[in-house]
């Protein structure tokens, strides 16, 4: 079970402050790594208790990482802080609905290409800086299973997730040969603030379910095994993958 430890790790974690990127560092301070998490959202303490409960440490950085220069300074105060990176995990994605697809705009593509595609590029870039020289290092995506599908209503997000997926492949390609791991996780539908509106309304709950053959909709404790495996020795030789964890969803 030693694999599975992440004692002294030190972890980046975008959109680390809420839903699915609360859910990832929880189980990482479980596994015993030292959380770096990057946010907009101002601070309410909660995740930083839920963390420092583990015994581990917490920072907390907010920074818009879409920004120019945004993604060296998330590098730079963590080492800072902690002095080194092992881990890093780009979860930070947004979604834009429009049920017209003539009505979705140039400015709506090109925010959700800056945060769920151009921002985990240019992390991975500065990071990979550091984890080159130690010879060691896990990167994380955070994919879709819109990385695998079409999807109506955000042409963006389709491609933003495929295009993530591409980069998975292509940065493993590069950075294997350094002893780097980098790898996607593929979340199905789990109930979180995002999927509430859905959840409530039976017709929509219903047709999500009926397209699960788990015939439940995913907690955040499902991933949790999932996010440390990736994080950990136990994955040394799984690379350029996407692990889906949507009880069944795309076999249906």
């Amino acid at each position: 079970m030693n694999f599975f430890s992440l004692k002294g790790k030190v972890a980046i974690i975008t959109g680390g402050n809420s839903g699915l990127g609360q859910g990832f560092a929880l189980a990482l301070a479980k596994a015993g790594a030292n959380i770096f998490a990057v946010s907009m959202a101002e601070d309410n303490n909660v995740t930083k208790e839920l963390i420092e409960a583990e015994g581990v440490k917490f920072h907390l950085m907010i920074s818009d990482i879409t920004k120019d220069g945004a993604c060296k300074q998330v590098v730079d105060e963590c080492l800072e802080t902690f002095g080194k990176i092992d881990i890093l995990i780009n979860n930070a994605g947004i979604g834009i609905n429009v049920k017209d697809v003539t009505q979705f705009t140039r400015f709506q593509w090109d925010k959700m290409v800056s945060v769920n595609l151009t921002a985990p590029f240019e992390l991975s870039h500065e990071v990979a800086k550091h984890m080159i020289p130690q010879q060691s290092g896990k990167i994380i995506n955070t994919c879709s299973l819109f990385s695998y599908l079409g999807g109506q209503w955000s042409p963006a997000y389709a491609a933003t997730k495929h295009g993530l997926a591409g980069f998975t492949k292509a940065y493993c390609d590069e950075l294997a040969q350094f002893n780097i791991q980098v790898n996607g996780i593929a979340p199905g539908y789990f109930a979180t603030d995002v999927t509430k509106e859905t959840r409530a309304n039976p017709e929509s709950n219903q047709r999500v379910l009926d397209h699960i053959p788990a015939n439940r909709w995913g907690d955040i404790q499902d991933l949790m095994g999932t996010i440390v495996f990736l994080a950990s020795n136990a994955s040394n030789y799984v690379n350029g993958s996407l692990v889906n964890v949507d009880g069944g969803y795309l076999v249906r």
